[in-house]
């Protein structure tokens, strides 16, 4: 099982790269998925998948 960020729902998405000649293949993209210690809204500390992007956000805050 893939990780998937628990903030925003985020997860591999499958797609295809299409070259100049118009070559197809099939490829995933991936988030930037990593694992923090994060502060739940009970102000609780534990850690969590989370994508870049909801922590450049400011989404979570960072423990």
């Amino acid at each position: 099982m893939s990780k998937i960020c628990e903030v925003c729902g985020k997860k591999p998405a499958a797609g295809r790269n299409v070259s100049h000649s118009h070559r197809v293949t099939n490829r995933w993209f991936k988030p930037n998925i990593q694992k923090v210690s994060i502060r739940d809204s009970k102000g609780n500390v534990r850690k969590a998948n989370v994508c870049t992007r909801c922590m450049k956000a400011g989404k979570v805050e960072r423990a």
